[in-house]
């Protein structure tokens, strides 16, 4: 666990990984199931040093006229 993870995170990745072990992967498996959880969550709530969340939102938008064009 990174030093840079909160006290929270480190607790969502043991849950992750333990939830993970519990449904029958191995314990590499459920080590990395869980950090890229937990690294796609500080991501959302804007915990990294180089997230943003203008360009989330104009992604999203993106797609959602493209698939207004094609009907």
């Amino acid at each position: 666990m990174p030093k840079s993870w909160s006290n929270k995170r480190e607790r969502q990745y043991e849950k992750i990984k333990r939830s993970a072990k519990s449904r029958g992967r191995s314990a590499g498996t459920a080590k990395r199931i869980a950090a890229a959880t937990v690294n796609k969550t500080r991501r959302r709530k804007g915990e990294t040093k180089g997230s943003s969340r203008s360009r989330r939102r104009s992604s999203s938008r993106g797609r959602s006229q493209s698939r207004s064009r094609r009907r």
